[in-house]
């Protein structure tokens, strides 16, 4: 008997897990190889924007992914650092060989934590609630259920015109688990992903491409890592692109493509196409992006970024031939597409736990979402919420004005998908609340209620907190005068000049001034590290931004306290238009501002929403 079984062992399985077991909860993964525990069977990097910031969330919350990238990346680098702080995320070159290892030996040591390598073919139900699972005819039974199953459910690999049932790398699959959760009235979608080639790497002329390096600056993922991977140890990734003859090539054998031949019948990644995708969709672009990736330190493949194809394998040796620096390359693993089933998210509540089964929960992938960072997130919620709710405690659902986790998850939800999900800036309204620096700020204080965050790390945090309120309050306190030493600084520094009195609060409202011309100009040293002025600069300097954003951010907080009862019969109420009687049916927002955000539900509608909730409360009264 256990308290949480966990399917699968990949970037949402492993946070979800970990959350479970940290919590005190008797908690079971199951995994189909455990050697495969961690596993990254795409892109070897993390982060990015938005991505990034996903990262520093699940941090923030007691996750693990940050700390174990902080330990085992190639090369970091803070990306759009150039434009405003809204966008500003840090992306990894992650190492294939050590952060797997390290995901699987604190899964092995994890106390709380056992590890079964099996397949879930069923799950045990009672009255439309889950209490547990079936592995090849044996039964474990528990409380909670947590499906991370990422590609795996009746996965098929395709390429060319080959088409056979695996999971990634010619892995295992299983379709008895997509049966069992239709029986119960899980709707399943099927989509489809791919991955490129894998090319040896002395097989690779890099002079004839660009290279691109990691940042000079130290930074980090987690604000509990202190020491970060020495810079000068830090690997080259290359830069390369497509040609006319990479170009002429897929357009002379396209209808070879699992894709265009009509092999494929999932929807694929709209963000991340196939090459052949690209070159039919933007036909207009004479050359596209490859990023060559290093595998890892002790791997000698390279990863060809932006070149995933469902092409057959002798027309993938003229492609990447066709490439410059690959005219000698040796492909070591071909690319594939592969299809899957997924859940339409939309049965889901906002704590990730399904609306028609009881105290089961899904994460990842299987929601209809792409990426390890998309999928790390979804796991530690899950796995938070499936623990909380065993405790008796309020599960937590994140706002969209809190965390991009929380604008994943209401998108999956509200929305649904067509095709694997991809967390982009653009999505979040309010972005400049949700940025690189102030993950801790905006969710530490959750991590901490559900158990994942420690007294001494909160307290340390709310130390910080408190010094730089007091920086803060030194800023707005001394003053400087146009001295005529003062101005020739700022001269001397291509810095505008002051002609009135200014505190040092406002002075750093200028875009030139930073918190280093500040100590100088008043001749003080302000007692916080780097990342801490960092945090205070961007909060200063776009305060004016920042309090506009919070303002809308209210009037959503104002309709998230609006509550739908979860007894609600809309045909009942009358007036209603009947496509939105139908989405608002499907979705079951918990909120009015939740049903404002579902496609084909109108303002009208949700007025006459509103009216019938509130005679339905003044009857009851």
């Amino acid at each position: 008997m256990y308290d949480v079984i966990v399917l699968g062992g990949g970037h949402a399985g492993i946070e979800a897990a970990l959350a479970s077991a940290r919590t005190n909860q008797k908690t079971l993964m199951v995994v189909g190889n455990v050697k495969r525990i961690g596993n990254m069977p795409c892109n070897p990097s993390f982060g990015g924007p938005a991505k990034g910031i996903l990262i520093r969330e699940i941090d923030a919350l007691g996750g693990e992914m940050g700390k174990a990238l902080d330990r085992t990346l190639l090369q970091l680098k803070m990306l759009n650092s150039s434009k405003g702080p809204a966008v500003r995320a840090l992306r990894a070159q992650a190492d294939k060989t050590t952060y797997p290892k390290y995901m699987y030996d604190l899964a092995f040591s994890t106390p709380n934590l056992d590890v079964l390598e099996d397949y879930i073919t069923e799950l045990i139900y009672d009255s439309n609630t889950v209490k547990g699972v079936i592995c090849n005819n044996k039964r474990y039974e528990s409380k909670a259920v947590i499906i991370t199953s990422g590609t795996y459910l009746d996965s098929y690999i395709l390429c060319g015109a080959e088409k056979w049932q695996s999971g990634p790398d010619n892995e295992p699959t299983t379709s008895r688990l997509s049966i069992d959760l239709k029986r119960h009235g899980i709707d399943l979608i099927r989509l489809k992903t791919g991955t490129p080639q894998r090319i040896q790497s002395d097989t690779i002329d890099y002079s004839a491409m660009t290279p691109q390096y990691g940042d000079t600056e130290a930074n980090r993922f987690s604000e509990e890592t202190e020491d970060i991977i020495p810079l000068d140890k830090q690997v080259v990734v290359y830069l390369t692109y497509t040609t006319p003859k990479t170009h002429e090539i897929i357009k002379n054998n396209i209808k070879k493509s699992s894709l265009y031949s009509g092999l494929v019948k999932g929807v694929g990644p709209r963000y991340c196409p196939s090459i052949e995708d690209k070159i039919v969709r933007f036909s207009d672009k004479p050359r596209h992006q490859i990023f060559v990736e290093p595998e890892g330190q002790q791997i000698p493949e390279m990863y060809p970024q932006g070149f995933s194809t469902s092409l057959p394998h002798d027309i993938q040796e003229e492609m990447v031939h066709s490439l410059p620096g690959m005219s000698k390359a040796k492909i070591t693993k071909y690319a594939y597409a592969i299809e899957y089933d997924a859940i339409d998210p939309q049965q889901l509540k906002s704590t990730l736990e399904c609306r028609k089964l009881k105290n089961l929960y899904f994460a990842g992938q299987v929601n209809g979402t792409s990426g390890y960072e998309e999928a790390g997130c979804q796991g530690l919620i899950a796995g938070i919420n499936a623990s909380l709710k065993l405790r008796g405690m309020e599960e937590i659902v994140l706002r969209r004005d809190e965390a991009y986790i929380g604008v994943l998850i209401d998108d999956l939800i509200t929305k649904g998908v067509t095709d694997p999900y991809r967390m982009l800036t653009s999505r979040a309204e309010f972005r400049l609340m949700l940025r690189h620096d102030n993950s801790e700020e905006r969710l530490l204080k959750y991590g901490h209620y559900a158990g994942l965050v420690n007294d001494d790390r909160y307290n340390k945090f709310l130390k910080k907190q408190e010094k730089l309120d007091i920086v803060k309050a030194q800023l707005q306190e001394i003053t400087i005068t146009p001295k005529i030493e003062i101005n020739k600084y700022l001269k001397d520094n291509q810095k505008n000049a002051i002609n009135d009195k200014i505190c040092a609060y406002n002075l750093l409202k200028r875009p030139e001034i930073d918190l280093s011309d500040i100590e100088k100009l008043y001749n003080i040293k302000l007692d916080i590290d780097k990342f801490e002025k960092y945090r205070l600069e961007v909060a200063i300097k776009y305060e004016g931004y920042i309090k506009k954003e919070m303002r809308n951010a209210k009037k959503l907080q104002a309709m998230e306290s609006m509550k739908i009862p979860d007894d609600i019969d809309y045909d009942s109420i009358a007036n209603i238009a009947l496509e939105a009687k139908d989405k608002l049916k499907k979705v079951h927002p918990a909120t009015i501002s939740q049903a404002s955000r579902i496609s084909g539900v109108n303002p009208s509608d949700i007025s006459i929403l509103l009216v019938y909730i509130d005679s339905q409360r003044k009857r009851k009264w």
